[in-house]
């Protein structure tokens, strides 16, 4: 089986950004509630047994079982009578904002990283839609979504054929939308001998890459051809008012300024290691 990734540039219609905005409401809370609820029932049990805190005592009832994913998934779908917003977006949607959730618990029992945040609505930015159902998918530079229909987007490279369109994400970054489309073919990949030109690569740090070519590759500065702006637009920002007009539309030329730093790099990434492969194929 074979997975690949790949970005699109979405086109929304007017009303396609507005169900998109809808979607990320409903999702910010939906994973604000379930965090809280988490957060609740392990603040609960921080007290001894022997004794009462002066900081926290059981908020909940102590026989009421942790609140996982499984459970969250029934609440929610019981919430959907009491909160009838909730029924207005994707079912399987808002399952994933609560999966995406148990992840982050678990990467933080098990690779030490860091408590779930609470999200504004600047910092959830993307949602998932884990099935497509069946049919026609694909029709020229436009994708059948959800809730959404045919979203067209930018076709800056075509699906490999064996392909099939299996989820899709939609993602907000500072210079629009983006659908990432996952595709799967069921191929078994063999083993591949070595062969070919053998290349080792060294990273470090005052230079970015040295080969056993002798090739010696500078670290990229993107980051300070920009720094200057960067600055400039971040000691503006210390004196908006929060929650003003004047302080989001900066914010927004701040985040496409650092989204720019972000592709210019992923750019010569992608260039470098496509050079290193060709030199390294026979």
């Amino acid at each position: 089986m074979l997975n690949l990734t790949f970005e699109y540039k979405a086109n929304p219609t007017p009303e396609q950004v507005q169900t998109i905005e809808h979607t990320l409401t409903v999702c910010r809370q939906v994973w604000n509630f379930a965090l809280r609820e988490r957060k609740d029932w392990i603040n609960s049990r921080k007290c001894q047994i022997n004794a009462c805190s002066l900081e926290s005592e059981y908020i909940i009832p102590a026989d009421a079982p942790y609140p996982n994913y499984a459970q969250q998934c029934r609440t929610l779908t019981k919430a959907k009578t009491e909160f009838p917003e909730l029924a207005t977006v994707n079912a399987q949607a808002l399952q994933q904002v609560i999966k995406r959730l148990e992840a982050a618990f678990v990467d933080m029992r098990r690779k030490g990283m860091g408590f779930p945040r609470f999200k504004n609505r600047y910092r959830m930015r993307s949602f998932v839609y884990p099935q497509l159902g069946k049919g026609q998918l694909l029709k020229g530079n436009q994708v059948k979504l959800p809730q959404l229909g045919w979203l067209r987007y930018v076709k800056s490279r075509e699906i490999p054929d064996g392909f099939v369109v299996k989820q899709a994400r939609i993602v907000r970054k500072a210079s629009g939308y983006f659908v990432q489309l996952s595709l799967e073919c069921d191929v078994s990949v063999p083993d591949v001998m070595p062969h070919g030109h053998p290349l080792g690569i060294d990273l470090g740090l005052d230079k970015f890459v040295a080969t056993s070519d002798g090739l010696v590759v500078d670290r990229p500065r993107f980051l300070n051809s920009l720094h200057r702006k960067l600055k400039l637009l971040q000691r503006r920002l210390k004196h908006k008012k929060k929650g003003s007009k004047g302080r989001h539309k900066l914010n927004r030329k701040i985040a496409r300024l650092h989204q720019r730093i972000s592709d210019t790099r992923k750019d010569w990434h992608f260039k470098l290691s496509t050079s290193n492969c060709a030199t390294a194929m026979p």
